[in-house]
């Protein structure tokens, strides 16, 4: 394929753009529904009297819980597909979201914000879905345009809340036009279980042989799996470092000892759970034809760690910035101008799978990555005596390559083993979030500039990582469960 319209996006009597659309459009939704509070954060603050710490408090709480939610749903999806596992989660959401949009207290907001960070792993289910439904010489530019157009979800609720709670107006209308977005999302989760189909007619579903952890093929990439399960933990330990009197004072120090023992825990189990999974078929030996490096793997998680992990951070923190930097801004001006950031993965997430599918995989990875670096840096710049048209489109520039460098990670990750797509996806997913969280606890110790600077160096650091990634070629090998061996083309 040499350009993205030979998608055909037109057709909409081809089910696999059928498919596209309404899975898109799930992702879309739960991006609304999971970020409806961050154009809403100047009505939130006056409504309960809120400090700046708390404010960020909950920013750190929205993003929290999906770094486990993202690893839970890649194997849920795996195990039973995308579209019961997509249906509801929409739907479940939509009561999360009526508990935040009429919370009474502090500890209520915080609560529901914590448990709404589960919204964001839906991202994972359509990864798997539009992985199912495209061939790899296509599926770059479908997942860009999946997850350009759901992304776009955060940009159109700083766009349209605001101005409908005005409307609505009244001390609640900001409680009203949150929960609105809970009564789409619920009614679409029922709509795309009637609609969405895992796989085209006559293809195979594969399934990893155990739940419970990704499948290695050698002792060193178990080790590895193992160390890169490490840093999601310690991002959920400092969360609650954070929320403790050290920080916010949400919960108590003793609360906050229980919490990282309770991650300890999981950590034990989770890795338990991986060498069951693991241990018998190291033992036996992989077919040749099987095998898969997980060093793919780990530089998609680094990559998304520094491009998504830092648009989620930036996203919620765009419209203090702007309403901080400028005078004279009110929140509606703020949250139209912020969503400059995200209204670019429209053309960005497409135009970065688009260039993984035909520049190559590496190559458009470090281009992306590189460009990312620079735009953070000119982002570091911006004071208010900037000309207001100038730093948006400094913003809007970098948004780019952020994003395409989401696309261009999101080419790869179906190409590396089908069967644990959802899982491959989920962990890099959760790695974005663990950028989000890492990023966001930096902003609540420096000031805006400080904190594009140190995206930046991220950045250069995983520019390099990317050079050690291997280009997917040839065919790989899936057995279905009656045991017959699948070939598929990867490149």
């Amino acid at each position: 394929m040499s350009d993205p319209t030979s998608l055909n996006l037109l057709n909409i009597g081809d089910k696999k753009i059928k498919t596209l659309h309404i899975t898109w459009f799930a992702f879309f939704l739960t991006f609304v529904v999971w970020f409806s509070h961050a154009p809403m954060l100047a009505f939130i603050k006056e409504a309960f009297d809120l400090s700046t710490a708390q404010i960020k408090a909950l920013l750190i709480l929205n993003v929290a819980l999906t770094i486990p939610a993202r690893i839970i749903i890649g194997i849920l999806v795996d195990k039973y597909g995308p579209r019961i596992v997509y249906s509801c989660l929409l739907v479940s959401s939509s009561f999360l979201c009526f508990g935040f949009a009429f919370a009474q207290t502090y500890e209520q907001l915080a609560l529901f914000r914590f448990l709404l960070g589960f919204v964001g792993a839906g991202f994972v289910i359509g990864i798997r879905m539009v992985g199912e439904w495209f061939p790899a010489k296509q599926v770059g530019v479908a997942e860009g345009i999946y997850g350009g157009w759901g992304n776009f979800g955060s940009a159109a609720a700083a766009m349209s809340l605001p101005t409908l709670a005005m409307l609505i107006g009244g001390d609640d209308g900001w409680r009203y036009a949150i929960a609105s977005t809970g009564v789409v999302s619920g009614l679409y989760g029922l709509f795309y279980y009637t609609q969405a189909r895992n796989t085209p007619k006559g293809s195979t579903y594969f399934k990893p042989k155990k739940s419970g952890g990704l499948e290695v093929t050698s002792m060193k990439d178990l080790y590895f799996y193992l160390f890169m399960n490490v840093p999601m933990y310690i991002a959920l330990g400092v969360l609650a470092w954070k929320l403790s009197p050290a920080g916010v004072s949400l919960f108590t120090e003793n609360t906050m000892y229980i919490f990282w023992g309770v991650l300890l825990v999981l950590f034990a189990v989770q890795t338990k759970s991986i060498w069951h999974v693991n241990h018998e078929h190291l033992k036996e030996g992989v077919p040749e034809l099987e095998k898969y490096n997980f060093k793919q793997v780990a530089i998609l998680d680094l990559a998304y760690f520094v491009t998504f992990g830092s648009e989620l951070a930036v996203v919620s923190m765009l419209p203090l910035f702007f309403l901080d930097t400028f005078e004279g801004l009110d929140p509606v001006k703020a949250g139209l101008l912020a969503s400059g950031f995200a209204f670019m993965n429209l053309v960005a997430r497409p135009t970065g799978g688009w260039l993984s599918d035909n520049v190559g995989r590496r190559a458009s990875l470090m281009i992306l990555i590189g460009g990312l670096t620079v735009g953070y840096l000119v982002l570091s710049q911006i004071t208010g005596g900037w000309w207001i048209p100038v730093a948006v489109i400094a913003t809007m520039c970098c948004s780019f390559f952020v994003q395409a460098g989401e696309g261009a990670v999101f080419a790869i990750v179906p190409l590396v083993k089908r069967r644990m797509t959802g899982q491959i996806a989920g962990m890099a997913g959760a790695y974005g979030n663990v950028g989000a969280v890492t990023f966001l606890t930096v902003l609540s110790f420096v000031d805006y500039s400080t904190f594009f600077l140190v995206i930046a160096g991220c950045a250069a650091v995983i520019f390099f990582a990317a050079m050690f990634l291997d280009e997917p070629k040839g065919q790989i090998a899936e057995v279905a469960e009656d045991g017959t061996v699948h070939l598929i083309d990867v490149g």
